[in-house]
């Protein structure tokens, strides 16, 4: 049994047009929220074998918060450029390659790719998934190169406003 963790980055700051979209980091309410919904997956006892991450600012910084809470998982960590901006096909592609000893990935990515991703896996994810959402997709396979449409199972998708009194 595989266990991919999919994240999608927290909410990013447009408050300057010339910054590259690559650059742009997080805004308020993604520094606010990202540690939060970092909290919350802790409390889910899943521990990553392997980060995966874009290597773009705003995703780098969701990373860094999510770092903070899972403190002994810093080394664990490989950016892919093949993330940023990609079709979900790549990100397919990132995940099949993963070795075969980790069971359990931590994905952090972009939308659309995080969505159509889902939906790929899933055989049908209509949801949005929002900047700092989670999803927890069960795998029934040995391995992460045997991954096809349909063979994953939602454990649960969590966003930040689910939890909304909280982040008051």
């Amino acid at each position: 049994m595989k266990k991919l963790i999919l994240i999608r980055h927290a909410k990013s700051s447009w408050s300057n047009p010339l910054l590259d979209d690559f650059d742009r980091p997080l805004n308020k309410r993604g520094e606010k929220n990202a540690p939060f919904m970092a909290k919350v997956l802790n409390q889910k006892e899943l521990k990553p074998d392997l980060i995966i991450s874009s290597p773009a600012k705003r995703t780098k910084d969701t990373l860094n918060y999510f770092l903070d809470e899972f403190k002994d998982y810093k080394k664990k960590v490989r950016f892919d450029q093949s993330i940023y901006e990609a079709p979900y096909t790549n990100l397919l592609n990132v995940i099949k390659s993963v070795e075969k000893e980790y069971d359990t990935l931590f994905f952090i990515g972009h939308n659309p790719g995080i969505n159509d991703l889902s939906d790929f896996l899933l055989n049908g994810f209509y949801k949005n998934i929002p900047t700092t959402g989670i999803l927890k997709i069960d795998l029934d396979i040995d391995s992460w190169d045997e991954i096809e449409k349909g063979y994953g199972n939602l454990d649960f998708f969590l966003y930040p406003k689910m939890f909304i009194c909280n982040l008051c």
